[in-house]
């Protein structure tokens, strides 16, 4: 009989309190009754809606929040088909060159955030000039980092395919067009769902390059929010700002996880044979 890893279970559940520990304490105080932000004073939803100072009364802690929701969602909306333009083309290309594009595709992912963050900024403040620093610098920005995402969830979605299916539909009289779109998009659309919730969520959470292509506070994001505000006169409402942004990168996140566990090689079956 085998034995049961019992000292590496041990170990990860400690490191799973010890990470979420932390972090439930936030939010439990973004419910508190007072100011304080380390003395329980009853529970209350002030601090979201309703009371002074809350997220829905405060106009920079609104402002935060919608600049976060806006970058997240055109970031996604450009990334997703980009990234899988390039998915596509990648996976088609064959040749010398082609391992050298692939390996540049992952830079972004292993590049740090630091370094990537003051690269941007320097490009825009001195090569792209006609890109102004705000909203557009950070919605290119955000891209160029989280394309990555999507071409690595879908390139492993392609690899798992095959090109049996998109052969397939060729031998039954679809061109390559027909073939992507009506075999090859649907097999794909798990994984490409779950690249654009994935990079939402890494939009909504990023800190560093959007602290450098922010010009000033009316471009501020959430995260550039809670770091400014909580080393002057932090409220609970911080906290629950921080909540709201935790819980849409979890949403998000699990979206992606259920999503991606869907299989769709029935309905791509079923698709080719009425076709």
């Amino acid at each position: 009989m085998r034995r049961r890893p019992i000292f590496l279970a041990t170990l990860t559940w400690a490191y799973v309190v010890w990470s979420l520990v932390p972090v439930l304490i936030a939010i439990q105080f973004s419910f508190n009754d007072g100011k304080s932000r380390s003395a329980w004073q009853g529970f209350s939803t002030q601090w979201y809606v309703g009371g002074t100072g809350s997220v829905a009364e405060d106009p920079s802690l609104r402002l935060a929040l919608t600049n976060t929701l806006i970058l997240a969602v055109l970031t996604t909306l450009i990334a997703t088909p980009l990234g899988v333009a390039m998915a596509l083309g990648l996976s088609r290309w064959k040749g010398r060159t082609s391992r050298a594009a692939n390996g540049l595709m992952l830079l972004p992912l292993a590049t740090p955030e630091i370094v990537m963050g003051s690269a941007l900024y320097l490009v825009f403040t001195n090569l792209y000039l006609f890109v102004s620093l705000g909203l557009p610098a950070q919605v290119l920005g955000h891209v160029t980092f989280s394309v990555s995402y999507v071409v690595v969830i879908v390139r492993s979605r392609l690899t798992s395919i095959g090109p049996d299916y998109e052969d397939a539909a060729r031998d039954l009289g679809c061109n390559r067009l027909q073939a992507l779109r009506l075999i090859l998009l649907p097999l794909l659309s798990p994984a490409i769902f779950a690249g654009a919730m994935i990079v939402f969520a890494s939009s909504m959470d990023d800190f560093v390059i959007s602290a450098f292509l922010s010009p000033d506070a009316s471009t501020a994001t959430v995260p550039i929010k809670l770091y400014t505000a909580v080393r002057n006169a932090p409220t609970p409402a911080l906290n629950a700002l921080a909540t709201l942004l935790l819980a849409a990168s979890a949403l998000a996140l699990i979206l992606a996880w259920l999503v991606l566990r869907r299989r769709t090689g029935t309905k791509a079956l079923e698709q080719m044979a009425s076709f």
